[in-house]
């Protein structure tokens, strides 16, 4: 008898087909109309290789967010650096990034809060590294936002509006500079291009002839 994977099914009368994806913790999410209990089962046992090596891969993709109880490294700019919690009588709690590690101090044990600190540490890190970055390849690429902001997603590294305002994910953080500039070219050259097109990929390679390397390596990275 054939295990089945752990899965959460999600009915949607709306739906003409079944759909697969992950959550953030690696349980398979079916999609579907109103379907057999047989149904699901068959479907499970035909996408099995691709349900395991696709679990596999999501699950070792550089920085996911931080497990408390197993982990004990961090990602800042591509690099993972050791990340140690120390318990203290002050009650506050902060996160500091000396001698390349990580401390976070605490006084009461509060994960929430612990990802918090970490969350507000790569967005300082973001308002203070990315616009920069993004002037100088504006200036490059002679097309300039009308405003940049920051916010954690868990889907997108960045986004540009109709009105040309550029929003970066502040995970971008983690990820090593080449992949943080590849990012605000993909973004500055939506303002001249909004779609996907050939135009627009001709107009990245144009400033970044490899990106077609710097997107496999991305996908290497977890924005969540």
């Amino acid at each position: 008898m054939s295990l089945l994977p752990q899965y959460r099914h999600i009915v949607n009368p709306k739906l003409k087909h079944t759909y697969l994806s992950f959550d953030d913790e690696g349980i398979l999410i079916i999609k579907s109309p109103k379907v057999s209990q047989d149904y699901i089962e068959k479907l499970l046992l035909k996408k099995a290789l691709w349900i395991n090596r696709s679990k596999k891969k999501l699950l070792h993709k550089k920085g996911r967010s931080l497990n408390f109880s197993k982990e004990h490294t961090l990602f800042f700019m591509g690099q993972e650096y050791p990340f140690k919690l120390h318990q203290q009588r002050k009650k506050r709690v902060s996160l500091t990034f000396e001698d390349n590690h990580f401390t976070l101090y605490y006084h009461q044990y509060n994960e929430t809060l612990f990802h918090k600190k970490i969350d507000n540490f790569y967005k300082e890190e973001a308002k203070k590294q990315i616009p920069p970055l993004v002037t100088k390849w504006a200036n490059k690429m002679l097309l300039h936002p009308n405003h940049i902001s920051f916010r954690k997603t868990k889907r997108q590294w960045g986004s540009c509006s109709s009105k040309n305002n550029l929003s970066f994910n502040t995970m971008m953080m983690k990820l090593p500079l080449p992949l943080i500039e590849y990012i605000i070219v993909h973004e500055l050259a939506h303002i001249a291009h909004k779609h996907h097109q050939k135009a627009f990929w001709r107009c990245v390679e144009s400033y970044l002839p490899h990106y077609k390397m710097l997107i496999q390596e991305l996908k290497t990275y977890t924005t969540h």
